[in-house]
């Protein structure tokens, strides 16, 4: 997965991160680590915050833009 990545370009700590999505620093830590699966709500709103794709957070693509709503 691509999140460290995603953080670390935006200059985000995973303290600020993870108070955005309600959870606790280390409970993020470990999905970023791979420690812990990735539940499909803090997916998504992972995609959102970074306006990336859910398949390029997965690693499955290398774009990163989000689909288009139809």
């Amino acid at each position: 997965m691509r999140l460290k990545d995603l953080r670390e370009d935006a200059d985000i700590k995973q303290k600020d991160l993870a108070e955005y999505l309600h959870i606790k620093q280390n409970t993020y830590s470990q999905y970023e680590n791979g420690q812990r699966q990735l539940p499909i709500d803090i997916l998504i709103s992972l995609a959102k915050y970074y306006n990336v794709s859910t398949d390029y957070i997965l690693g499955l693509t290398n774009k990163k833009e989000p689909y288009a709503k139809k």
